[in-house]
């Protein structure tokens, strides 16, 4: 990474470390910033490299569960994260019951970038979920969403596939555990 790039990379780390700071996994144990390096690292392992994709993976979260905004979110840090950011948020001004729609519209419009974050988020998701001390009830209403997002998503993931080929290795692992919930297997 050129100096630039790196300053880039670790002031969004920092950004969402400090936003993050307090909040814990939904075990209540676990902190918040492993979900973030994991999502970073299973980019990594993908063999992405740019920059702002990896420094947008750090910040996927933080409009959504901190006090940062999108403005801040821009001014620090640029127009292509701060636009990859939204893209990956749920907005909470919308009525309960348009969330999830409105949510799928914009992970179907948005960067191919975006679409490898929440992959990534998905896969540390399901993990976390399978683990984690809620009802059967629960992880299965929850893994069903991830699938959901998945399938929105698997139509432009597998054209990246010759760039990425471990795209199909984290989606196999993906359904390995989403067929422990019923979860139909979904083919990149």
């Amino acid at each position: 990474m050129l100096r630039d790039e790196t300053d880039l990379f670790v002031r969004a780390k920092n950004f969402a470390f400090d936003r993050h700071k307090s909040q814990k996994r939904p075990d209540g144990v676990t902190p918040f910033h492993q979900h973030l390096e994991g999502v970073v690292f299973r980019l990594k392992n993908l063999g992405v490299t740019d920059i702002e994709i990896l420094s947008s993976a750090w910040l996927h979260d933080v409009l959504e569960k901190s006090n940062a905004t999108f403005d801040e979110i821009n001014n620090m840090f640029g127009n292509s994260i701060s636009v990859t950011v939204l893209s990956l948020t749920k907005d909470p001004h919308l009525p309960k019951k348009d969330v999830e729609s409105q949510f799928v519209q914009q992970l179907k419009g948005a960067s191919i970038g975006a679409k490898l974050i929440k992959l990534c988020d998905i896969s540390a998701n399901i993990k976390d979920i399978s683990s984690a001390p809620i009802s059967k009830t629960q992880k299965n209403k929850k893994i069903r969403k991830l699938f959901h997002y998945l399938r929105t998503i698997k139509k432009d993931l597998s054209k990246q596939k010759e760039n990425y080929p471990k795209i199909q290795e984290l989606v196999e692992g993906i359904n390995i555990v989403g067929s422990k919930y019923s979860q139909r297997p979904i083919a990149i």
